[in-house]
């Protein structure tokens, strides 16, 4: 059985940063995007030196990312079902989008214009964020309040751009495992010792 397409194209409809945490969020027509560390200028920005820690205290909250995202149509539910009125900056996500589901994209990677996110997680509401508007939101926005994700290909991100999924075959694949290094047709070496390899002989029957 063919394999379903992959969702999509949606589209981002704004771009919010913050300068620091806590502090309230900004509209911008465009952000930098950079591999491994996040948006340029936002609070979740990673200056230090290394890998970002993937980690920060503990709850809800707690996860690190370069990226959150949320789906326009979840705050017009979150308006229509319950009453609350949630603006795009309100919402403290980076990236508004429109016309594509995001709990999909868990474990996926996507474009948006030349960049290459990849989701990691779900972005559920937190208390801080529920204080800051209403009661009611967390129920609201329970399983819909967005995506985290990392960026794995770097670029500018523009308010406009479209969103596609990218299909498994477009993904790189996994590392292989230590004990069976790959090796191509050509028998070329791709283990890094400079001897090539052949591709193994079938065992005799």
């Amino acid at each position: 059985m063919a394999q379903a397409p992959p969702p999509g194209p949606g589209r981002i409809t704004s771009l919010h940063l913050a300068a620091r945490t806590g502090e309230p969020t900004f509209p911008v027509t465009q952000a930098r995007a950079v591999t491994g560390r996040g948006l340029t200028g936002d609070r979740n920005y990673w200056a230090g030196e290394g890998p970002r820690p993937r980690r920060r205290g503990t709850g809800r909250a707690s996860g690190v990312c370069d990226v959150t995202l949320i789906e326009a149509e979840a705050l017009d539910a979150l308006a229509r079902e319950h009453g609350i009125t949630l603006t795009p900056a309100e919402c403290r996500r980076n990236l508004v989008c429109r016309d594509i589901r995001l709990n999909p994209l868990v474990g996926q990677e996507f474009q948006i214009g030349a960049v290459i996110l990849r989701g990691l997680k779900l972005s559920e509401p937190c208390t801080r964020l529920e204080q800051l508007v209403r009661p009611g939101l967390i129920r609201g926005l329970l399983h819909r309040g967005g995506l985290r994700a990392e960026v794995v290909r770097g670029g500018t991100i523009r308010a406009g751009d479209r969103i596609l999924p990218l299909p498994h075959a477009a993904q790189p694949p996994l590392p292989p495992a230590p004990a069976d290094p790959p090796v191509d047709r050509s028998g070329a070496d791709l283990t890094g010792t400079g001897l090539p390899r052949s591709p193994r002989t079938p065992p005799a029957r």
